[in-house]
This record gives structure tokens, C-alpha cells and sequence, in this order.
């Protein structure tokens, strides 16, 4: 049995975490974490790991890079592993998290999705021979309206993924309004859609002379992030310090 203090439990996706764990027999969610005091969970809920004392195997953070640094400090205090779903660090805060991967293991994923994290294996493979024959490479991301970030981490990191097949040689564009320029051939363009109640979809354009390769993941539901965390949450206890990430889940 896994035992999960759960950041952001009473958030949208803290919700849908919890029902998943419920109907696993695995796993358990032993506290929660989050400033909202207003759901009746099954679960004691506090506003700040100072207040919590409760023993864990992992901590599942889907919240927001807000009060990063006492998560840290509650986990390397307590060798407890993080599955950390959350975006939108800054580098100073990416920094923090580099240190603590030298105490504890810490699985993070812009994407929990087992299907992102194919894709991103598939666009790596694609933009290694696609370039080499003068492939224009562009990344469209949407999300809902109240999502808050652009572009989305999962985009920035199908764009990191790429570009480390390409050995770091592309740059990123994510505007092309301010400029009247030809477009270069060593750039990734990535354009962010925000509307409606868009779950995340994540297209991959390489544009070539005469024909054009899409490789494209659309999500539905929320749960296939969530599945993708309790999955996580499960591969992480036990593990030796580092930083660990979705496709270690595939081997």
C-alpha cells in the first residue's frame, strides 16, 4: 500500500485524484494539502505541510509553483519521494528542485498523460530526419480558458524534447508580430489556443516542400492525468534520489 499526501486535493484535479485513489486498492491518499477548507474529504486536510505531521511514502503535487520551497523542505526532512505535476517554475524554483533530487527522488512531468509522453519519444525519432531534409517545425497548444500559463509546460517540453535530438541547435518562437522576418530554419514555432472548456490538445507540425506530417494527442478528460500521477505514485517509493520522469514508467 502506497501511502499519498495529495498538494492541491481540493483543486479540480486534487478531485479527480481522489476518485481514482478510491477505487484503488493500492493506494491511499493519507492527508491533503490546500488553502480551500471546503470539500468533505475522507481525508485530513491541511493549509500548509508546517501544519502536517502525517507519514507518507509520496507526496502528489498538483497545485501551483506557489509555496514550492516548503514542500522541499518537508520532503528532504522526511525522505519522502514528490510526483510533481506542476508547471510554470521559475528558473530559480527549477534550481530548488535540482537540489532536492540530491535527497529524495522526484518523478516531474509537464504531462502526466502515458500518451504525451509516447508522443514525445515519436517527435524526437521525427525531428532527427524531418530537419535533416529542411522540415519547418511548429507546436500549436490549447487549453481551456482559465488556464493561466502559455505556452503549456507540456509544449515546451515536447519542444525541449525535440530539440535535444537536434543537439540544442533551435530556438524558440513564440511570437511573430512584433517582426517581418523569414522564418529560420533552426527555430520552433509554438503558438498557445486558450477557449472554452478544452481539456489540452498538442499538435506537432513538420511542414516540409509539398507535404506536411501532424502528429497529434487530444485529451478528454482530466483523469488521464490523474491515472498517469497515481501511476507515478506508485513507481516512485523506494527509489534512489534523482530526477526521474514518465518514460522511466515504459521500461
Amino acid at each position: 500500500m502506497t501511502n499519498i499526501i495529495l498538494r492541491g486535493c481540493n483543486g479540480k484535479m486534487g478531485q479527480v485524484i481522489t476518485e481514482i485513489v478510491d477505487a484503488d486498492e493500492k493506494v491511499v491518499i493519507v492527508a491533503g494539502i490546500d488553502v480551500s477548507q471546503n470539500r468533505n474529504n475522507k481525508y485530513p486536510v491541511y493549509q500548509s505541510f508546517s501544519q502536517c505531521n502525517v507519514k507518507a511514502d509520496v507526496i502528489i503535487d498538483f497545485s501551483a509553483p506557489i509555496n514550492l520551497e516548503e514542500m522541499l523542505h518537508f520532503a528532504t526532512q522526511r525522505g519522502i519521494g514528490i510526483v510533481l505535476c506542476t508547471t510554470g517554475f521559475t528558473k530559480e524554483q527549477l534550481i530548488l528542485i535540482d537540489e532536492a533530487t540530491k535527497v529524495v527522488p522526484i518523478l516531474r512531468s509537464a504531462n502526466m498523460s502515458m500518451g504525451i509522453n509516447l508522443i514525445s519519444k515519436l517527435v524526437q525519432e521525427a525531428a532527427m530526419i524531418l530537419s535533416e531534409a529542411g522540415f519547418d517545425i511548429e507546436i500549436v497548444e490549447k487549453h481551456h480558458n482559465k488556464k493561466v500559463d502559455a505556452p503549456s509546460g507540456t509544449a515546451l517540453a515536447l519542444a525541449d524534447a525535440m530539440n535535444e535530438a537536434l543537439n540544442n541547435e533551435y530556438e524558440y518562437k513564440y511570437d511573430r508580430s512584433g517582426e517581418r522576418l523569414e522564418r529560420s530554419k533552426k527555430e520552433i514555432g509554438i503558438s498557445s489556443v486558450r477557449g472554452g472548456t478544452i481539456v489540452g490538445e498538442h499538435e506537432i507540425i513538420f511542414a516540409g516542400t509539398d507535404e506536411v506530417i501532424e502528429i497529434k494527442h487530444t485529451a478528454y478528460s482530466k483523469a488521464i492525468f490523474a491515472k498517469g500521477a497515481v501511476q507515478a505514485s506508485k513507481f516512485l517509493p523506494g527509489k534512489s534520489a534523482g530526477m526521474y520522469k514518465m518514460s522511466d514508467l515504459m521500461e
